[in-house]
Formats: structure tokens, C-alpha cells, sequence
């Protein structure tokens, strides 16, 4: 498979899921009273209003050639109020979780879709296989990795939110390094390691492997249908 045609199934799944993300995020802080996604126009399925340029495009391409192992990109975070939710501590729990639990769900259409493409011609099937398990993975993917129990994604949230406030205090306050550790952890980490003859890879350890083992249901659950050799 080249790798223009590699780009044009996976794509739409890396759009459409952090695009319904993002969207989930919005839709329910504003079910729990909180207006501001609404009126700043992202309480939106459109995905020109969720899209970052180089979250969304420049980075899941880069990695997609680089042939690193694993697709990932992000969004423009919609916009939410604490203060203006009926119920603020208990509310964001609910407010971060809805993203990835909406991935969850785009993971499991999928993978329904993946028996009624069974009717279609072969060479067509075999596309549509790819493009639905690379759905399942992407948004499994996604799932796993914001609820990693850190801020400012969206485990951290959820954490901050179940936590007792002498707990929950300490961890909010490292929110604002949250994204450099993820890039030290993430990315510079397993460089360092590899270059001094040893092996740290600590995305695949908490996302990689998870997803890993849950693809290898899926193929198993659908049999031949969802090996496509493209």
C-alpha cells in the first residue's frame, strides 16, 4: 500500500475522532450548564472548528511517514467553564470523560461496522477492513492515552475530580508542566535510552500494549474479515 493511499483511510479516522472528542467535551458541559463552547461556536461536529494545524494534520502525517508505530494528534480543547457548571468538581469528571468516552464508542462502531463490509466486493472490503481496524485503533488510542492520570489531559481532570483535596491540590499544581513531561516521558526518554544501549518506551507500555491486546480481540472476533492485506 503506498503512501498516499496509507493517508487517505487513516485520515478521516484521526478527523472524525478527535473532532467527535472534542464535540463530546462541549455538548456535555453544556447539558450541565455551561454555555461557553456553545457561544464560541465549537459545540460543533464541523471539524474546521476543532482542527489544529499541527496537532491535527502536521503531526499524525509526520509520525505516519516517519513509520514510528503508532498514530497520534490532538485538537483545539474547546472551551469550559468550571465555574458556570451546576456542579463544578463533580461536573468536570463528567465534562473530561465524555471525550474519551466518546472515542470508546467510535471504537465499538467500528468494529460492528466491520461484519456488513464483509458484502461488498473484495477489493473494496479489503480498504474498508483497514480503514475501520485503524478507526478501532486510533480511537482506542486516544481513549487510553487522556485518561492517563495526568494533567492536563483528560485522566488528570477525572482524577482531580474523584480525588480528596489533599490529594487533588498537589496534582492540579503539576497541570502546568503536565505537557512537558509528556514530551520528556514520551519522546526524549526512550532517544536518551536508546542511545545509551538500554530500551524505555513508556508510551507503548501504558498505550501501545493495551491497544495492542484489545486489536487482537478484535481480529479475533471477526475473523478473517478483519485481516484485509491491502
Amino acid at each position: 500500500m503506498n503512501t498516499i493511499t496509507l493517508i487517505a483511510l487513516i485520515a478521516p479516522s484521526v478527523i472524525v475522532a478527535i473532532t467527535f472528542h472534542e464535540a463530546a467535551h462541549g455538548f456535555v458541559a453544556f447539558r450541565l450548564g455551561d454555555r461557553t463552547a456553545f457561544e464560541r461556536g465549537r459545540l460543533t461536529l464541523n471539524p474546521l472548528k476543532h482542527i489544529d494545524p499541527v496537532g491535527t494534520i502536521l503531526l499524525p502525517a509526520a509520525l505516519l511517514l516517519l513509520n514510528v508505530g503508532f498514530v497520534f494528534g490532538y485538537a483545539k480543547p474547546v472551551p469550559v467553564n468550571p465555574n458556570a457548571l451546576r456542579n463544578p468538581k463533580r461536573d468536570m469528571v463528567l465534562v473530561a470523560a465524555a471525550g474519551p468516552a466518546m472515542n470508546l464508542l467510535l471504537a465499538l462502531v467500528s468494529f460492528l461496522l466491520i461484519f456488513p463490509v464483509a458484502l461488498l466486493s473484495p477489493g473494496t472490503a479489503r480498504l474498508a477492513l483497514f480503514a475501520l481496524q485503524a478507526s478501532i485503533a486510533i480511537n482506542l488510542t486516544l481513549a487510553i492515552f487522556n485518561m492517563l492520570p495526568l494533567p492536563p489531559l483528560d485522566g488528570g481532570k477525572v482524577a482531580i475530580g474523584l480525588l480528596p483535596d489533599v490529594l487533588a491540590k498537589p496534582l492540579a499544581g503539576v497541570g502546568r508542566y503536565g505537557f512537558l513531561i509528556l514530551i520528556l516521558v514520551l519522546f526524549i526518554a526512550p532517544v536518551i535510552a536508546k542511545r545509551s544501549g538500554s530500551s524505555f518506551d513508556a508510551f507503548d507500555w501504558l498505550v501501545g500494549r493495551p491497544v495492542s491486546a484489545v486489536m487482537g480481540l478484535v481480529d479475533h472476533a471477526a475473523g478473517d474479515r478483519a485481516n484485509p492485506s491491502p
